[in-house]
């Protein structure tokens, strides 16, 4: 019974991993395909401004953080969130 419990927990988990790669690539495709977009518009509406930089130095930030959150365990990992369950439980006994 025991076993049924952990092995659908990780389940779960893999399941969600899964999830968050599928989002992250979903976001750098969404990302690649609309930057050349933005930089043409730019060029054709104001060559003399290159604002665009602004959006995709700032996209391309969000896309390195979403990244490091999807894979990398480090921050957010499996580690973290026995301990921090952990952490809850304990505080919720006292």
């Amino acid at each position: 019974m025991q076993n049924d419990f952990i092995e659908e927990k990780e389940y779960l988990r893999a399941k969600k991993k899964v999830k968050d790669i599928k989002g992250f690539y979903a976001h750098l495709v969404v990302y690649l395909l609309n930057t050349p977009i933005i930089i043409a518009v730019n060029l054709m509406f104001s060559p003399s401004f290159h604002w665009f930089w602004f959006s995709v130095l700032g996209w391309g930030v969000a896309i390195g953080i979403h990244g490091l959150l999807v894979f990398s365990d480090r921050f957010f990992g499996k580690e973290w969130e026995e301990k921090k369950i952990k952490e809850l439980i304990d505080k919720n006994k006292t």
